[in-house]
């Protein structure tokens, strides 16, 4: 006998429409499709079910998604669900993905294989580890596909060579010649030998010549001669001079493009090996260094002090280096024979001059591709000798032949002059005795040049206006050497035979000439010059236009060729492209 209260309210039948017959789900073997086959329809696309078209055969879990009336399932995946409560059958628990795809609240788009790469696995671990590394450094990236940037070969190869010698100072690496004549290596070599242009050596073969027979034919050829033992032989340079700052001839070597492809090969090999040892105080041809961060640091160096100035050139640095010592010192990290006969072969393959093969006693040839790394290994001993004993005496930046020492006191700064000279005395080099000097920051009282710019100190006006203080800092700008230089471009480009040329196609040859100054000297304290060279430019361009005017000229046009009319023309202006060295 039921007790009032206790009776459960009768039970409400929900209306449900037609219903398939759910096979059960509990065995594989009632099912008509595999395992494989609901793994399958889980991943597939969304189909629209709007229409009255079913897919047909399926089974089990779909069967269950199916299993909630016709009304719900005939809608679209897209359609929002009606507002309120609504009186239909909904399993408590959702079982697949499946069912929620035939509800329109899930889209599948792609399918997960186990885990998704860099998720943690039941026992904690990253799912996929051991793929997510190659070689000694290892990939990492994002997890979406699209932006998991592939490195490339060759520059896995440097990444790999430059870690372990970092890690290893003592190591010498004798597997490298592999390296060298590999297909990638060699093509990424002739890209950059064909970026950097050149003219062609004795053998008057050109680029276009190699891109005329076959790149492909060529960088084969060359890979069969570089694997065979003895095959290949460099040839000799060709010699040709150009103009020195001061007056004099300076002789250049230029090798063939053959050469040039391997020295660029063994560049690329051997650059990771020695920059792992190099000091941070050498800034000449070096990956990720440059002229204007050897400025800062004696710019920053001269703010704190450091008014005493060694201002040293190595005389005749390539010309002088000792074939037997250099060797020996690129011995210590490379002892693959191969390799250590391809460098002995460049230094001694002699230069043509007038037709005629002088051999090479001393130096390596200027001009050559890799004659900078050859000129670094062999002042590395400079730089290694004064930072391990002499660093107590001042800051030194060395550009390849080109020295300062800031110093703090006058007889530091003689004693580090005459450091410099014992170490290259060893070396059996010698500082140049017309170009080598003591200089005196301080007030202002001299300056010097360095790597095109000319170093002194002056006066700050905001800091004597308010505080009366005498406080000088060090600035830069171009030096009146360069400041003569660029003008002498710029005339040669707007000659008087350019005035029936088209005024585009003039500012479109000057403009590469003016970026690059301008870029060079942007970071210093050049507004006031900058500020000359456009003045300059546009009263050669303005004389263009009245030259090719002539008996024509009237008045109103050439008052119109102002310096706002050629830059309209797309001229490169200089004035506000000073930047701070630190955001440059």
């Amino acid at each position: 006998m039921s007790q009032a209260g206790c009776q459960e309210p009768p039970r409400r039948e929900p209306v449900r429409g037609p219903q398939r017959e759910v096979k059960p789900a509990a065995s594989s073997e009632l099912q008509p499709e595999s395992r494989a086959g609901h793994v399958a329809a889980k991943a597939m696309p969304v189909v629209s079910w709007s229409g009255g078209t079913r897919a047909a055969g399926l089974g089990g879990v779909w069967g269950a998604a199916r299993g909630q009336g016709e009304e719900r399932n005939t809608r679209g995946p897209s359609v929002q669900p009606f507002p309120g409560p609504r009186d239909v059958y909904k399993p408590m628990v959702k079982t697949s993905a499946a069912q929620r795809v035939s509800e329109g609240t899930l889209v599948v788009m792609s399918r997960a294989t186990n885990n998704a790469r860099g998720a943690k696995g039941p026992c904690g671990s990253n799912v996929g580890s051991a793929s997510t590394r190659q070689g000694m450094t290892g990939q990492t990236g994002s997890n979406l596909p699209h932006r998991r940037a592939s490195l490339d070969n060759v520059r896995q190869l440097q990444r790999r060579l430059w870690s372990v010698a970092k890690r290893q100072p003592g190591r010498r690496f004798h597997a490298l010649m592999d390296r060298i004549y590999r297909r990638d290596v060699l093509w990424e070599a002739w890209k950059r030998v064909k970026a950097n242009r050149g003219a062609a050596g004795i053998d008057a073969m050109t680029l276009a010549d190699v891109e005329q027979h076959g790149v492909e034919t060529f960088l084969e050829d060359l890979g069969v001669r570089l694997r065979a033992a003895g095959t290949y032989r460099p040839s000799a340079v060709r010699r040709r001079y150009i103009p020195n700052a001061d007056g004099r001839q300076r002789p250049l070597g230029i090798p063939t493009v053959r050469d040039r492809v391997v020295q660029m090969a063994a560049l690329l090999v051997l650059v990771p090996i020695f920059e792992a040892d190099f000091q941070p105080c050498s800034y000449g041809v070096r990956p990720k260094r440059n002229a204007t961060q050897a400025l800062e640091t004696v710019r920053v160096r001269g703010a704190r002090g450091g008014n005493p100035v060694v201002d040293a050139d190595i005389r005749d640095s390539f010309g002088s280096i000792d074939l037997d010592k250099l060797l020996k010192l690129a011995e210590r990290r490379v002892s693959d024979r191969r390799v250590l006969k391809l460098l002995r072969h460049w230094l001694q393959a002699g230069v043509m001059e007038d037709g005629q093969v002088t051999a090479t006693v001393a130096g390596t040839p200027q001009g050559g591709v890799i004659s900078p790394l050859l000129s670094n290994i062999y002042l590395h001993v400079l730089d290694t000798v004064w930072t391990r004993r002499y660093a107590h005496l001042g800051v030194r930046a060395r550009y390849a032949d080109d020295v300062v020492v800031m110093c703090d006191t006058k007889s530091a700064c003689e004693q580090a002059q005459q450091r410099i000279r014992e170490i290259l005395a060893r070396l059996g080099l010698e500082l140049h005795p017309e170009k080598t000097r003591q200089v005196d920051l301080s007030r202002g009282r001299e300056g010097f040049d360095f790597l095109g710019c000319h170093l002194q100190k002056r006066m700050s006006g905001p800091i004597w206006a308010k505080r009366h203080e005498r406080v000088y800092f060090l600035q830069r700008w171009p030096s009146s050497r360069a400041m003569g230089r660029r003008p002498r471009r710029v005339k040669s480009l707007t000659a008087r035979a350019a005035c029936h040329r088209d005024l585009r196609q003039t500012i479109a040859q000057l403009n590469p000439v003016l970026r690059d100054w301008a870029a060079y000297c942007r970071t210093g304290n050049a507004a006031n010059h900058f500020g000359d060279v456009d003045t300059y430019v546009t009263w050669r361009l303005k004389r263009l236009r009245i030259k090719r005017a002539g008996r024509h000229l009237r008045p109103g046009p050439a008052a119109q060729w102002t310096p706002e009319f050629f830059h309209a023309f797309g001229l490169q202006r200089l004035r506000g492209t000073i930047r701070c060295p630190e955001v440059a």
